[in-house]
């Protein structure tokens, strides 16, 4: 995989159509899509900024205006500018997860389970050829790439793209990193990803966004080992390091790259993620 590319085997491409156990400190105030759903009256409420009603209905824009503020807020912590454009990709996103829209699984076949003692200390899995929608970002942190890669992905899901329509959330949703060969450091460039919905893969929508790419990832095998907590560069370093000393051969695998997959709220206590090293081709 090439710096900041978006396939899941090594060397980089074109586009093809065109077009977050680790024993580092706690870290809050992170943003991902899966933030959105996480958003309560109380919490909206919380941001100050007053409700405007009008035949006792709350009227739409000040309850986007109420999410971005909230979405604002939490971003500071990390020296990230949510723009004002956010607003209606983020009431998008949220009023579209509150019961009308399943999150689907990005679909994969369970080919091995190494345990010891009964925990599970990885999984060999495989993954078929399938489009991810993908934004590589360059800022001066990791948290910042990452937050700036998601609102660009937010913004594809949720009308800015060929279709104008909302195309759902999947799970999980993943950052391509890259670390030198002994994986003591983290580039700060990293590839946010998006698997397009079942119904949307022979067909992907074209991003308006021409930082965003459709691409194919070839059908791989990868290694994945759980993990909960905030999903930081030295969490994801230690992560890296503890899954290459478990693994049988971990000389069978990329040396460089690596995903990162999120699949719960990253404001939860017990965030749900893993990390995933990829079968050389």
């Amino acid at each position: 995989m090439d710096p900041g590319g978006c396939r899941l085997h090594g060397g980089g491409g074109s586009d093809s159509q065109g077009y977050g156990n680790d024993g580092s400190r706690p870290q809050t105030g992170m943003i991902t899509l899966e933030d959105l759903e996480s958003f309560s009256e109380d919490q909206l409420s919380d941001s100050g900024n007053g409700s405007l009603e009008e035949g006792g209905q709350v009227m739409e824009e000040d309850e986007s205006d109420r999410m971005l503020h909230y979405w604002q807020d939490a971003a500071s912590g990390h020296q990230v500018e949510v723009p004002r454009d956010m607003a209606e990709p983020i009431y998008q996103l949220t009023t579209n997860n509150e019961g009308t829209h399943e999150r689907e699984s990005v679909p994969f076949t369970l080919i091995s389970r190494k345990e010891k003692c009964g925990e599970v200390l990885y999984e060999k899995r495989h993954y078929e050829k399938a489009y991810w929608a993908c934004a590589t970002v360059h800022e001066e942190t990791y948290e910042q790439s990452i937050c700036y890669g998601f609102m660009k992905l937010m913004r594809y899901i949720c009308q800015q793209n060929s279709t104008g329509s909302y195309l759902g959330l999947t799970i999980p949703i993943v950052t391509v990193v890259n670390t030198d060969d002994q994986h003591h450091t983290m580039s700060r460039e990293v590839t946010v990803a998006y698997h397009l919905p079942t119904h949307l893969q022979a067909q992907p929508p074209h991003p308006y966004d021409a930082d965003i790419v459709i691409q194919e990832w070839a059908a791989t095998i990868v290694y994945t080992r759980a993990f909960t907590g905030p999903t930081n560069e030295e969490t994801i370093l230690y992560q890296i390091n503890m899954m290459a000393e478990i693994l049988d051969s971990p000389e069978i695998t990329l040396n460089d790259s690596f995903i990162v997959a999120g699949y719960t709220n990253p404001a939860a206590t017990n965030r749900q993620n893993e990390i995933w090293f990829i079968e050389r081709p």
